[in-house]
């Protein structure tokens, strides 16, 4: 228990921490297309090394492993997550990282949303109190209560909205298709469907024109190991050990981190009311579970 505990919460944290990573390189003089393509690209190779010295093991061969999803429905699932990098870190470089981060948790009320239109879901009462508490924190926590309206970066918030409904999709996709796959090559199929499109998107110019000589191959590396590699790895041996309830609430430790490091690492102003903003949304993400936890 306490391992599943520690492996989902330092999971969480490498989430949080990774956008600060990303405001770095930009003020390095990186791009958008460098960062997101390094990424990925890092990101795939990595998983797809790991990969292969597990599948080498006695204990993979010894495993009978019935694949029903097609491997192309798994690349092109993870296009999902190649999005996510391309709007998030857009909306990195326009606004503050610890606005940035509040406007990727509005997933939680669009992936609510989303089981409702698409799965006819309806969601109970505690989900829609959950939703008016998120939308409550985001306004004091975003600091649109302190800030005069023509100081609002719009495109960046547009920008952490469709990062946000990406994200749910991500999860809505993920939850659904390839569980039999090993949580490794699962986890590089979809990072390598992120990274085609990726390159679609932007050319791979950084391989070829020796920004990885520079701080590129560092800051590449760091962004794909916290960001591609240690979440996925750790959410999968970690959430079957707890349990999804408890792991949807050691994950909102996201959030604080994220803007912590905003505070302390980018010198970026969080003031008190924010922080009861950041509060009011991490209740929203316990309150959905507390049921579940009782019952535990």
């Amino acid at each position: 228990m306490l391992k599943g505990i520690l492996l989902v919460f330092f999971g969480a944290c490498s989430f949080g921490i990774l956008s600060t990573f990303v405001k770095l390189a930009y003020h390095e003089g990186y791009t958008l297309g460098d960062v997101t393509g390094a990424q990925a690209f890092f990101g795939a190779v990595i998983l797809w090394v790991l990969f292969f010295f597990q599948s080498r093991t006695a204990a993979y061969k010894a495993k009978e492993i019935k694949i029903v999803t097609p491997w192309w429905k798994m690349v092109l699932a993870g296009t999902c997550t190649g999005f996510v990098s391309i709007f998030y870190y857009q909306c990195v470089k326009l606004v503050p990282n610890s606005v940035a981060i509040i406007l990727l948790m509005q997933f939680i009320w669009i992936s609510i949303l989303l089981e409702f239109l698409i799965f006819k879901k309806k969601p109970s009462g505690i989900q829609l109190a959950a939703i008016l508490l998120v939308l409550g924190g985001t306004v004091l926590a975003s600091g649109m209560v302190e800030t005069n309206i023509s100081e609002i970066n719009l495109t960046g918030i547009g920008f952490g909205l469709l990062a946000a409904l990406c994200y749910a999709g991500f999860l809505m996709l993920s939850g659904r298709i390839g569980n039999e796959y090993p949580p490794l090559k699962k986890s590089a199929l979809m990072i390598t469907g992120a990274c085609i499109l990726i390159f679609i998107i932007f050319p791979p110019a950084f391989l070829i024109n020796g920004a990885l000589e520079g701080s590129l191959l560092k800051w590449g590396l760091i962004i794909a190991v916290f960001g591609t590699v240690i979440p996925p790895l750790f959410y999968a041996e970690g959430v079957p050990r707890i349990g999804t309830a408890v792991s949807s609430i050691l994950s909102a430790a996201e959030l604080p981190v994220a803007v912590m490091m905003a505070g302390f690492v980018l010198q970026e102003q969080v003031s008190f009311l924010r922080w009861v903003g950041v509060a009011v949304i991490l209740s929203a993400m316990v309150l959905p579970n507390l049921k579940y936890l009782k019952r535990r």
